[in-house]
C-alpha cells in the first residue's frame, strides 16, 4: 500500500516520519517485521528484473543489487 506524499505540508511530512520512527522502525529493528524479497538481480540485469515486475507475477521486493 503507498501514500502519496507529494500534495503534503512539509509539517504534516514530518510528522509522518516522527511516526514511523516512533511505532514502526523499532519492529524493523528488532527484526520482528521484515521485508519480503522475491529475487534479486545484479544491477547489470536490471533490464529482466523490469521485465519480471511489469508481469507483476511476483509477491515481494525485487532487488538490483551492486
Amino acid at each position: 500500500t503507498a501514500a502519496g506524499l507529494r500534495n503534503r505540508s512539509l509539517a504534516n511530512k514530518a510528522q509522518i516520519v516522527s511516526e514511523v520512527e516512533k511505532n514502526v522502525w523499532p519492529a524493523v529493528a528488532s527484526g520482528k517485521v521484515k521485508p519480503v524479497i522475491y529475487k534479486t538481480f545484479p544491477l547489470s540485469e536490471a533490464a529482466e528484473s523490469h521485465k519480471l515486475m511489469e508481469t507483476s507475477s511476483h509477491i515481494g521486493k525485487i532487488l538490483l543489487i551492486p
